[in-house]
């Protein structure tokens, strides 16, 4: 299995990496309502950190963030599996498929841990730019916004009724 077709399926949702039960299912080659199911059936192994379900407004953000929908016309909120409830899965499901997508699945975090690791230095300029230029750009907006309010007092100035002599 491609590690970038898994990897493509991994979102950040609450600050944590996750997979969806729809495209898990995919992977799986079983029927999402299948996979639920067998989860439903052994759910004392899959704790709150292990697995989630979606809130409405994260469907909704996620569905903007995949910007074509796949879903169709489901009626529940999907759940979302961290890397420890991927793993409990290969636990439930036992077939040679669920094992050969679980390794793949396994190597994408992992890659995806160790590219986060050693693009680290990267990361941290970066935030030190931002945050940098944020101020600058303040500054920018405050300078701008002064020059336009001096401005507007101005023209009231000069358009005021002029009272006394001539």
């Amino acid at each position: 299995m491609e590690l970038k077709k898994v990897e493509n399926k991994i979102f950040e949702i609450r600050h944590q990496k996750v997979m969806l039960d729809f495209d898990l299912a995919q992977l799986y080659e079983v029927e999402t309502k299948a996979l639920n199911q067998a989860v439903k059936r052994n759910i004392e192994r899959f704790p709150s950190d292990f697995m989630f379900q979606l809130t409405h407004n994260e469907t909704t953000n996620l569905r903007s963030q995949i910007v074509t929908s796949s879903w169709g016309g489901n009626r529940y909120l999907p759940f979302a599996f961290t890397e420890q409830g991927i793993a409990m899965l290969s636990g439930i499901l036992k077939s040679q498929r669920a094992i050969e997508v679980n390794i793949a699945i396994m190597r994408a975090f992992v890659f995806m841990r160790q590219y986060a690791l050693t693009h680290k230095d990267l990361t941290n300029k970066l935030k030190k730019l931002e945050s940098k230029y944020n101020k600058k750009f303040k500054d920018i907006h405050a300078a701008i916004s002064y020059l336009i309010a001096k401005d507007v007092q101005d023209e009231k100035q000069t358009n005021r009724k002029k009272i006394g002599f001539k």
